[in-house]
């Protein structure tokens, strides 16, 4: 029998909604290194809007200080998994519980009750009329009362990002 190798796997995490939130700092990190190296570097632009570095600039790039940039991305890395995580988990489970709820008080396929939930949280805990009267018009003024219940009583206390 072969020896079987066990190979690490690394852990993702979330972090370039963070990267955008922080896009103007992000951007910062990269013109502080690569600014002053500009001088150094003979480039033209390309059809395809890219660029054609015309000299070596290994050179410029082999021993360079990251400090900031990886501080940088640290602190992502903390944001994604001390606040963006949790709260992403906690909105799964609030989301599981209006799921299990309303399809014990209505049956329909997971994917309209996942659209149902969305729209009701997008309308203020409310169906709106236009979802009310298109895509849910089946569903009586009983049911949408309860639903809507459902749905507030789920994500109270959740707030939005």
């Amino acid at each position: 029998m072969a020896e079987r190798k066990f190979t690490p796997l690394g852990m993702v995490f979330p972090v370039s909604p963070v990267m955008l939130d922080r896009i103007e700092t992000y951007r910062d990190r990269l013109r502080a290194h690569s600014g002053p190296l500009m001088d150094y570097i003979d480039w033209r632009p390309t059809p395809v809007h890219n660029v054609d570095v015309q000299n070596d600039t290994a050179d410029l790039y082999r021993y360079f200080d990251s400090t900031e940039a990886a501080e940088f991305l640290y602190g992502c890395v903390a944001q994604a998994i001390d606040n963006d995580l949790p709260r992403e988990i906690d909105f799964l489970r609030r989301n599981d519980k209006a799921m299990r709820r309303v399809m014990n008080t209505v049956e329909m396929p997971d994917m309209i009750a996942e659209n149902l939930i969305r729209s009701i949280r997008l309308n203020e805990n409310r169906l709106g009329r236009k979802c009310r009267e298109g895509e849910f018009a089946k569903l009586t003024d009983d049911e949408v009362i309860a639903i809507e219940a459902i749905v507030r009583e789920a994500f109270d206390g959740f707030t939005e990002a």
